[in-house]
């Protein structure tokens, strides 16, 4: 079966603290059910400094994209910008992903 959301997919919050907000899909955790999504859910790490074979990685809080369950994000219909369910369509023995709001085609 075909994930629904993949990387580099555009999609929208529906629940949460950054609900009605838009990013890019940056990984996807099928297992977890999980996507981290490009400036959204930022979580503070605060991290050692570490000494890596090009220099010096700096140590500090870290700012970076944390976790968003699956069931949370929509991804968004190339059509309008609203947020759409995701359905399969079979052509020529291929699974393509299809917007449900508008029928278009997402692969």
């Amino acid at each position: 079966m075909p994930a629904r959301i993949k990387t580099d997919d555009e999609v929208i919050v529906i629940s949460g603290k950054d609900r009605g907000k838009k990013g890019k899909v940056l990984r996807v955790e099928p297992k977890k059910e999980r996507v981290y999504v490009e400036g959204l859910n930022i979580v503070k790490r605060h991290q050692r400094p570490q000494q890596t074979a090009g220099g010096q990685r700096a140590g500090g809080v870290i700012e970076r994209e944390g976790p968003i369950h699956i069931s949370n994000v929509m991804l968004v219909d190339p059509k309008d910008g609203r947020p759409t369910r995701v359905g399969i369509e079979i052509v020529d023995g291929k699974r393509l992903r299809v917007a449900k709001r508008s029928g278009q085609r997402l692969d």
